[in-house]
């Protein structure tokens, strides 16, 4: 009877160390990672084209919408020209609308002599058919005055494809082509990156992951002993957990004012665990 108390009382104690060991294994224990851009954006044109210039070099700093690689666009240049003085152009249409006000005056005329028996029915009847017509070729006019300006709008569009824009504030990481090159569509031009902030994807094991929430902090270390530890924000954690290995994807995002480089390996301390 002793040892069966013995033996309880050991498996309670053994039961204890064993929970306090997951308690401090989910809230005390440091999780590797590594840092990554919060983007990484490769860039392409979508048609074949010769490069005419490239604005910046590798390492620069630039702004969303700056212009990185221009194509050579001589020729749409003057296309577009030609077009943009077509869809300005309303001569057409001023001139349709002219001769319908003045078919219109003439019907009127002509009413009024038929109704003093001074003009026949037919000529009445022919005149209303010349203001149909003039009508007609004022829809036209207007209609060939759009389509003008859509064909401008099209071309125009082209030409801004020739002009790759960085779609982010960052650093030009890789320029692939040069001044002069011809390349193809959807060939690799630029890779421009942004690491301020950075994100670290970390796995997080589901023990300690089921104590996360978004908003919460968590304490990033560095490798080098000089770094000081840097606080980032829990922006994300996934649905679903990898069978494999137990753990649950966690992006941690964290200010990077002093631009250090993505790729370092860094250990994550998580908030300790309430439960």
């Amino acid at each position: 009877m002793q040892i069966g108390k013995k033996l309880i009382i050991g498996s309670c104690i053994i039961f204890v160390l064993f929970l306090s060991g997951l308690q401090a294994a989910s809230s005390n224990s440091t999780v590797q990672a590594i840092t990554n851009p919060s983007s990484d954006i490769t860039l392409s044109y979508v048609q074949p084209g010769r490069i005419a210039k490239v604005h910046f070099v590798e390492g620069a700093w630039v702004k969303a919408e700056q212009v990185l690689i221009q194509q050579d666009d001589a020729v749409e240049q003057i296309q577009l020209a030609q077009l943009k003085a077509a869809s300005d152009d309303t001569t057409q249409i001023q001139a349709s609308d002219a001769s319908l006000a003045q078919k219109k005056v003439d019907l009127q005329k002509l009413e009024k002599a038929a109704a003093q028996n001074a003009a026949t029915e037919l000529e009445v009847e022919h005149a209303k058919l010349s203001v149909k017509m003039a009508e007609l070729s004022l829809k036209l006019a207007r209609f060939e005055h759009e389509q003008a300006q859509r064909k401008y709008d099209e071309v125009k569009m082209q030409v801004e494809k020739m002009r790759l824009k960085s779609p982010i504030d960052g650093r030009i990481e890789k320029i692939y082509v040069e001044a002069g090159e011809s390349i193809n569509a959807l060939t690799d031009v630029v890779r421009v990156v942004q690491i301020d902030p950075l994100w670290i994807d970390v796995p997080v094991p589901l023990i300690q992951a089921m104590d996360l929430s978004t908003g919460k902090m968590a304490k990033v270390l560095f490798p080098n002993p000089n770094s000081a530890s840097m606080e980032g924000s829990i922006i994300y954690i996934a649905a679903v957990a990898d069978a494999a290995s137990g753990t649950l994807r966690v992006r941690i995002e964290v200010p990077n004012k002093s631009n250090r480089p993505a790729g370092e390996h860094v250990e994550i301390i998580f908030p300790a665990s309430r439960r």
